[in-house]
């Protein structure tokens, strides 16, 4: 059976992927800093809390558990929601610890999450992209510690796969504002309020580009990707996002009310386009989104009945409870 070890396996993101690998039948090793509780996870799956800042601990797990493959989602998960430079310290010395410490063991399979923050949208100074939709080409113009750091994470995946040749599989997605199941059903989303609302309010998802994707199509997209990583060039990097954008208005009408200067490059965003190209995972993995914010949020959803189930994880818990400023994804 195949081993799978995921770092972050507790947070929003995580628990999907943990428990989607073990459903496919993967031998699974969930690391974070906290444990998911006890009957919220399969007795098989095995969980480790750790700390992988810790000098020598990433080598130590991937001795003890000999993965075939690692999924490392660890973060801080939030921009702003710790200072610039424990952000940026903190994100790339994950990245590295883990992909190195794989690398290292001999594991044949490599997978880092980025984020479309890379991408530099939001920027106070002004941003425009170099077209709509938004896709691998595009060129990476990052502006604060998170984004920054995630691109760290990317480079730091093509640097080992130099030095590594095709001894090692590598590979990174840049999964869009993750929405949980539990958040459908009316829990709040990492940014503190629920998906109904950013629904309602095109603010709460415009500083997103009103991007989304549901938690259990990214772990099938890791799924996917783990299968086929032997059968496509070595270090590539997929966005990862549903097929549809968060708004119930064409994005051709509603970028430009928050991106200045938009209007042209966003026009081909027409009906439920989203604002970021999905075009290569389906063409290079043949992955396709099952889920839409039409056909999973709860009509019940705006009653709060499920707030009380809601899970404030991130990936991996490293950011602090309560911080919403940015926008993740």
């Amino acid at each position: 059976m195949t081993r799978v070890l995921v770092t972050g396996g507790s947070g929003r993101l995580g628990r999907s992927v943990v428990a989607s690998l073990a459903e496919t039948g993967y031998d699974v090793v969930s690391l974070d800093r906290e444990s998911v509780p006890a009957g919220e996870l399969r007795g098989d799956i095995v969980q480790e809390v750790i700390d992988l800042l810790a000098p020598g601990e990433a080598e130590r797990v991937m001795s003890k558990h000999v993965p075939d493959a690692v999924i490392h989602l660890a973060a801080i998960a939030v921009p702003f929601s710790a200072p610039e430079d424990v952000i940026l310290s903190t994100n790339t010395r994950l990245a590295y610890a883990v992909m190195s410490a794989a690398s290292g063991a001999g594991v044949s399979r490599v997978i880092t999450a980025s984020s479309p923050t890379v991408m530099g949208y939001g920027n106070p100074q002004g941003w425009l992209p170099g077209r709509f939709p938004i896709d691998e080409g595009c060129a990476r113009r990052p502006w604060n510690a998170y984004g920054l750091s995630k691109m760290v994470a990317e480079e730091t995946m093509h640097m080992l796969a130099a030095a590594n040749g095709n001894h090692v599989q590598y590979a990174a997605f840049r999964p869009c504002f993750v929405v949980s199941p539990e958040e459908w059903r009316g829990a709040p989303t990492q940014q503190g309020h629920t998906v109904r609302e950013r629904l309602d309010d095109p603010r709460l998802s415009a500083p997103a580009l009103f991007n989304y994707v549901d938690a259990r199509d990214a772990a099938e997209f890791l799924i996917l990707l783990l299968e086929k990583m032997d059968s496509i060039p070595n270090a590539q990097t997929f966005f990862v996002g549903a097929a549809d954008a968060l708004a119930r208005e064409p994005l051709a009408e509603l970028i430009p009310q928050f991106v200045p200067g938009s209007a042209r490059l966003a026009a081909p965003l027409t009906g439920d386009s989203p604002a970021f190209s999905i075009d290569k995972a389906r063409q290079m993995l043949g992955w396709h989104p099952k889920r839409s914010w039409r056909t999973e949020l709860s009509p019940e959803s705006d009653d709060g009945v499920a707030a009380a189930g809601s899970v404030a994880q991130t990936s991996g818990g490293f950011a602090p409870a309560g911080s919403n400023q940015e926008e993740a994804q």
